[in-house]
Formats: structure tokens, sequence, C-alpha cells
């Protein structure tokens, strides 16, 4: 039986899961994107506590342009208040998503905005 589009990103994204994990000291950068709008957050996966979060429905993210330059946006934010909360080194985590298009340029933002990973 072939399995939807969903069924086959889950997948993905349990299997690179066992393989990353997020601390206090290295958080994931966890990516969601729907076909509106896109989401990221920094999650430490020992206390199981999101750290830092942006997405392009919040005020302060410039949500104007083509999806692609609002993810460039998002990946700016979220780098910006990470840097705040004294974050500099992170771990991405696409979610099951394939890195391109605006997965990619969120992670360019993030990197754009001072990031490491």
């Amino acid at each position: 039986m072939a399995l939807s589009k969903l069924e086959k990103r889950i997948r993905i994204k349990r299997r690179v899961r066992g393989k990353i994990s997020g601390s206090s000291e290295l958080p994931r950068l966890s990516v969601y994107k729907s076909n509106k709008e896109i989401y990221a957050q920094l999650i430490d996966d020992k206390s199981g506590k999101t750290l830092v979060s942006a997405s392009s429905r919040e005020k302060g993210v410039d949500a104007k342009g083509t999806k692609t330059e609002v993810s460039v946006a998002v990946g700016k934010a979220i780098a910006t208040k990470a840097i705040a909360a004294g974050i500099e080194n992170i771990v991405f985590d696409r979610n099951g998503f394939v890195y391109h298009g605006r997965v990619k340029a969120l992670a360019d933002g993030a990197r754009e905005g001072g990031l490491k990973f």
C-alpha cells in the first residue's frame, strides 16, 4: 500500500529525530511549514521546553513579499531572539520536510542572523 505525503514526512521525521536531540547548551531548531505560514522554535529536549519561537504570524516579523522572503524574515527573527537569550549554536531539525525552498530559506536567514549549525 502506498504511503500518503503526510505519512512519508512523519516516517522521515521519526528517523531524523532518532539521531538528533536538543539540550539547553545546543537546542534543536524545529521548523514546521503549512501552506500559508512557517513556524520555528528552539527546543530543549532534555527538559521538554521551548526556549524561543518565531513564526510568520507574529507582529514583529515582516510578513511582506513571497513565502520564501517571509521564511528568511522568520529565520532572522528566531536568530535575533536566540542571541538575546544567549544561544548561538543549534542543531537543525527540518521536521521531515525536504531541505529546499522555504525550509532552506529559513535556515539561511537564521545563519545570516548569527546562529551557527
